[in-house]
């Protein structure tokens, strides 16, 4: 957040519409500084702590449900990843365009030896069959988390089955517009940020 408040200098005024996220990210500003955020989520992945009811839309990331251009600034922190396919990924990358003149997308980087949803390091590396075999029996995340069998089972199922994890080539595809920044971790890159800053800049892409 400390980043993004850096590169995109958002105000009072600032008019964002985040998708897939929830208040509490944005509790750690100060409350002076926040910006103006409209929560875009699904019910089931939507975090009580909203102050006002009038800022929280149920919907999907496909199908963003504003007009275009209808945001200062689009946010989305981890979200485009597990959204399944390719195809959905590049929809949901035309929607977040579409809506926002700006935007700040991160993603976790697939090239990141540890898998950042399930915390196992090279799962998301395997094939898919010793992928699945490995993430039904034991991963990071299960140990740590302690899940309900239920809990357990609907996760590793989302984990097979919709988290496509992205590369830097990919991110560029999606947002060619966009300035790419890499967030590093233990000498790795953990995670890309596609954004534009609105003043028509393209940005040097890292290698």
């Amino acid at each position: 957040m400390r980043q993004f408040l850096e590169v995109c200098r958002p105000g009072r005024d600032t008019r964002i519409l985040d998708v897939g996220g929830n208040p509490q990210i944005w509790k750690l500003l100060p409350q002076s500084e926040r910006p103006q955020v409209v929560y875009l989520n699904l019910p089931r992945a939507f975090e009580p702590g909203v102050d006002d009811p009038n800022s929280l839309v149920f919907g999907d990331g496909l199908h963003l449900p504003f007009a275009d251009q209808s945001f200062d600034l689009v946010f989305s922190n981890s979200v485009i990843e597990h959204v399944g396919s390719a195809a959905n990924q590049q929809r949901f990358a035309d929607e977040v365009r579409r809506v926002g003149k700006r935007y700040w997308v991160q993603t976790p980087n697939h090239g990141f030896p540890v898998e950042q949803h399930l915390l196992t390091p090279f799962l998301h590396w395997l094939p898919v069959g010793l992928r699945r075999a490995v993430a039904t029996r034991f991963t990071v995340w299960q140990w740590i988390a302690r899940p309900s069998a239920e809990s357990k089972r609907f996760y590793v199922e989302h984990f097979l089955n919709d988290i496509r994890l992205l590369t830097r080539a990919e991110m560029c595809d999606l947002f060619p517009e966009a300035q790419i920044l890499r967030e590093r971790a233990f000498g790795f890159t953990k995670s890309w940020t596609a954004f534009t800053s609105g003043d028509g800049a393209s940005g040097v892409r890292p290698k």
